[in-house]
């Protein structure tokens, strides 16, 4: 039983032996990158890169769901890549707003 699993994977159109299996496995190193930039200081954070991570999560993810064959991998990386930006985005945003009110109570 597992042997046939194992063998309609590698012999899937998205399987192993694709370029679209190995694409969207590497892309897992952004998500990853993105994952270890949860401790990185907000103020470092760059709005044009998470917001490039975050759009290409989201389109990605849409098309992944509407090409046949259906990739699961490719679906799933961009669903991470979207969170972790839209997190990030959030986490920068928080600062930038926080940092101006802050300013703005200390200037009066």
């Amino acid at each position: 039983m597992a042997t046939s699993k194992l063998q309609a994977l590698w012999n899937h159109p998205a399987g192993p032996k694709t370029i679209h299996f190995w694409a969207p496995t590497f892309k897992w190193g952004i998500s990853i990158a993105n994952v270890a930039d949860f401790s990185k200081p907000p103020e470092k954070l760059s709005y044009p890169q998470q917001i490039a991570v975050t759009a290409t999560g989201l389109i990605w993810s849409r098309y992944s769901t509407v090409i046949t064959p259906k990739n699961w991998n490719l679906f799933s990386v961009n669903v991470a890549m979207a969170c972790t930006g839209i997190y990030q985005l959030s986490r920068k945003i928080r600062h930038d707003y926080s940092n101006t009110e802050e300013a703005a109570v200390a200037k009066e």
